[in-house]
Order: C-alpha cells, then structure tokens, then sequence
C-alpha cells in the first residue's frame, strides 16, 4: 500500500487501513477467501508478499508439529511467554502457533486478575500452577511480567512488591531452567501511531470491540509510562539462562512469520520417526440394523 498513498485520501486510506486490520484477524482460510472475492488492489498483502506469507506460514506450522511431536516423544516441557502494549499482536501470533497443534499437548494459558485469594499468595504461585507437565508446551499470553508492566503503571503494586518482583524473577526463571523447562520470552514492540491505528479498528467492528477494555483505554493514555516500565524491564529482567527477545511488530504477518521462525530456532527438536498408520477393517455384525436418528433431535438445516 506505501507506494499507492497518493491514489487515496486520508479518509480512504483510513478506511483501508481499518478494514486491512479486521480482515488479519479472522482464520488463515477466512481471510483467504475473503480477500480472494474483493479484489483486494488497495491491500498491501495483495502483493507477492501475501502469497509468501501464506505458504511460509504453512511450512512453519508444519515444523511446529515436527516440534510438538518430538516435545511428547522426549518429555520435554516448553514455556513460551508472550508481553508486548495492547493490540500489539500476541494473540495474532499464539493463534497461528496453536491452530493446527494438538490442545492436549500445546496450551494457552491467558490468566485473568488475581483474586482476593490469589493476591495474598505468592506472586508466582498463580502461574506456576499452569506451567507444563513432560511432553506439554504452554504459552503464556501475558505472565509474571505483568508486575513490571501494568501493575507498576497502574499503581496495582507497591514501590516495594516492584522491587521484590525484580529481586525474584532472576532466581525464579533460573529455577525454571534449572529443572529442565526451555523458557522463552518475546516483547512485540508496536508505535504509537499502529496502537492508535489498532484500537480505532477495534471500535470499529463489532467482532472486535469486546478486546478493548477501558484498561486499554487508560493504557493509550499512559504510553510513555509504559514505554518507560519495559526499558526497565527488559534491562534488569533479561538474564542469561532467559534472554528476552524483541519482536518488531508494527507489520502483523511479518511479525508472526519472524515469531515462529525464530521459535523454532530456540529448540533443538527433531524429526520423530512414528509408526505407519493403516486404516483397520471394519467390523461388521449382520443382525445390528442402525436406528433412525428421532426427527426432534435433528437441528434445522437452515443452510
């Protein structure tokens, strides 16, 4: 779309813009049938790079069963966390990584706001109850870094919980590694300009706007304070053993694309050799005669 800009007013480029971003957020195969019946000239992924995306995409999500396959074979455990502003696109990239996985093995934990209960534990208590069993992987949409993001911007925390969270959160991940969990850590860095872009598509469609929350609201308000808690974050947060990793967000499926692949470049999984499947005989009993479904049970087939 850069190189059209001059053909379209600002309204229309708005207009393009917002519709461009409702689109990305339906099903890989939605989308492609959508945009295949629209003409889709004043899209930007109507270019050669949508017929890239897509065909990267697949080959990725089929290395990412290769990887869940091999996590099961070895009993290995995974955690994958996922920060970034509002609308910056982590759920965008954890619908991808898990759209073709099996569930039982590759799960989302999104947790909501602690509970009174919860808020008189241990801070980490709530997020270890989710971490991975042998031969499980969990991504974490949000984590224990909400300390140092929303609750420190908020004033959800004291001065003092902030400083203990830092104080903790090196030994805590050490800890995680140390009993054979592969930790990973990805910040999605968006402008203000694509927030801003992000949220007007949210109010505009109404599939959408059940995402934006008057949190998000006070969040947009707050953009330099947040900005200034992930520096701190990322500076005194990244260690070692759990380096964190930026992703550049601003272009949704490059971002998704750059994600997975890199993912999958932080474990050394393998091909898992598996065992022929060949489709059994049927059994079949002369005297069972199959019993009409009742015609009150049938849903109507209004399609």
């Amino acid at each position: 779309m850069t190189e059209n800009k001059d053909r379209f007013s600002p309204a229309e480029l708005e207009r393009i813009r917002i519709r461009q971003e409702i689109i990305d957020d339906l099903d890989e195969e939605f989308e492609l049938e959508l945009e295949a019946g629209s003409g889709g000239e004043n899209s930007e992924y109507s270019t050669a790079f949508r017929k890239v995306y897509f065909s990267e995409l697949v080959r990725l999500q089929g290395e990412l069963i290769k990887l869940q396959d091999w996590v099961k074979e070895t009993g290995s455990r995974v955690v994958v966390l996922f920060e970034g502003r509002d609308a910056a696109g982590k759920g965008g990239v954890i619908k991808r990584i898990t759209q073709r996985l099996n569930p039982r093995i590759c799960r989302v934990a999104a947790l909501p706001a602690p509970t009174e209960r919860e808020r008189t534990q241990w801070y980490f208590q709530r997020y270890v109850a989710n971490l991975p069993a042998a031969g499980e992987i969990v991504l974490f949409d949000r984590s224990w870094y909400n300390r140092a993001g929303v609750e420190r911007v908020m004033n959800f925390c004291s001065d003092d919980e902030y400083e203990e969270f830092f104080r903790s959160v090196p030994e805590f991940e050490r800890m995680l590694v140390r009993s054979g969990i592969k930790l990973i850590k990805y910040w999605f860095s968006i402008t203000d300009d694509e927030q801003e872009a992000r949220f007007e598509a949210r109010i505009s469609d109404p599939l959408k706007q059940w995402k934006l929350s008057p949190m998000d609201l006070e969040s947009w308000k707050r953009w330099e304070a947040y900005t200034k808690a992930k520096e701190i974050m990322l500076e005194r947060s990244s260690i070692p053993e759990a380096p964190w990793w930026v992703v550049q967000a601003v272009d949704k499926k490059r971002a998704r694309l750059n994600c997975i692949n890199h993912l999958l470049t932080q474990i050394p999984y393998q091909d898992i050799t598996k065992p022929e499947v060949v489709l059994p005989p049927r059994v079949y009993h002369p005297d069972y005669e199959r019993q009409p479904t009742p015609e009150n049970m049938i849903i109507p087939e209004i399609y």
